[in-house]
């Protein structure tokens, strides 16, 4: 599969943006509980506010970007095989292993759950509630993300057979950016297909396939990378927008939020052809560690969260040893895995 060095670098550093984010929203102040949770605070949860609009439509989209390039080179049956192995695996294996000890952390924390993994795993699988697996019932946790995409490529891939994209080259191509950026428009009207708790099936296919037929044509990179300066500003004053109405009024809207979150994946195209076209050692360590330690990185920060937030040290202090600690323990967690290889496919790693 053709790999291009701007993509890989915008995926893994995007990925890596999840260890601050998850920190951080054991502060949260908008009314989403986490598996644990401390107590508001606005300049954390306005960080999160910041970078949930694009960073996850941002993985989406090169999902789809990387689609168009991977069925240039295998056959449907090939990329379906492949689909299967590198999500739903890791997916299943996630759910038996993972999510339901995050969610044991859950039960400690706000219920004083005293029992074993055993139990807790029994009342994982027989107890369902909201989804999101904050009071310790079933939820996919940070696995949607990987069920999603896997449901998303199988779906795709009819339309893909009906409208084949060497027949939309020549129209996209000739896209100027403002057409571009009011594809904002369709991604935001999907948002409410298929939602669940604000996680849109509808919005995430339509990312998926802005990245397939739009945003994986090289001229409309091109032309996003010519007119960076202007949509550079845009993303910043959207962010100082976001950031303003946030901080006083905590408005956070699902219009507003699909505009700007659309905006700044342009932005950050862009600025990764600009700047991030260049394979590095951190490109190739990363091509190979980044989804691994997606699938491992949660479970592992909300376990030393429980017992960092015990602590009586400062907020600043609990947040670095969080957010760097589960990092590092991540990647070690990564290599041991890795080295073991009956574990290997059960948590994505090549």
């Amino acid at each position: 599969m053709i790999r291009k060095n701007n993509i890989d670098n915008l995926r893994n550093l995007t990925i890596l943006l999840l260890f601050p984010v998850h920190t951080f929203m054991i502060w949260n102040d908008f009314g989403s509980r986490f598996y644990i949770w401390e107590g508001e605070n606005k300049i954390l949860s306005t960080f999160i506010v910041l970078v949930n609009p694009w960073f996850m439509p941002l993985l989406f989209v090169i999902a789809g970007i990387s689609a168009r390039y991977a069925l240039e080179n295998r056959t449907v049956k090939e990329f379906m095989k492949q689909r299967f192995w590198k999500l739903m695996v890791p997916f299943l294996a996630g759910m038996v292993i993972l999510v339901p000890f995050q969610t044991l952390y859950a039960r400690k924390y706000f219920q004083g759950y005293e029992g074993g993994i055993l139990e807790n795993w029994k009342y994982f699988f027989t107890h369902f509630t909201d989804l999101t697996g904050y009071d310790g019932a079933f939820t996919p946790g940070h696995l949607w993300f990987i069920l999603f995409l896997f449901i998303i490529s199988v779906t795709a891939l009819g339309l893909f057979h009906f409208i084949p994209y060497k027949k939309t080259g020549a129209f996209v191509e000739k896209m100027p950016v403002y057409a571009v950026i009011f594809l904002f428009i369709p991604v935001w009207l999907m948002y409410y297909l298929g939602n669940f708790g604000g996680f849109s099936l509808g919005k995430n296919l339509a990312l998926y396939l802005a990245g397939y037929y739009v945003l994986g044509n090289d001229t409309i990179i091109d032309k996003l990378e010519r007119n960076l300066k202007w949509l550079a500003g845009l993303f910043l004053l959207t962010e100082t927008v976001s950031a303003a109405v946030y901080y006083k009024y905590s408005y956070y809207g699902d219009l507003w939020v699909n505009f700007t979150g659309w905006v700044s994946v342009l932005a950050v195209l862009a600025a990764g052809k600009k700047f991030l076209n260049k394979k590095t050692g951190f490109t190739e360590y990363f091509n190979r560690a980044s989804y691994p330690v997606y699938i491992l990185h949660q479970s592992i920060l909300v376990a030393l969260a429980y017992y960092v937030v015990q602590t009586e040290i400062p907020l600043p202090a609990e947040a670095f040893l969080i957010c760097a600690g589960s990092f590092l323990l991540t990647i070690l967690s990564y290599h041991i895995i890795g080295a073991v290889p009956i574990l290997r496919k059960t948590a994505g790693i090549r």
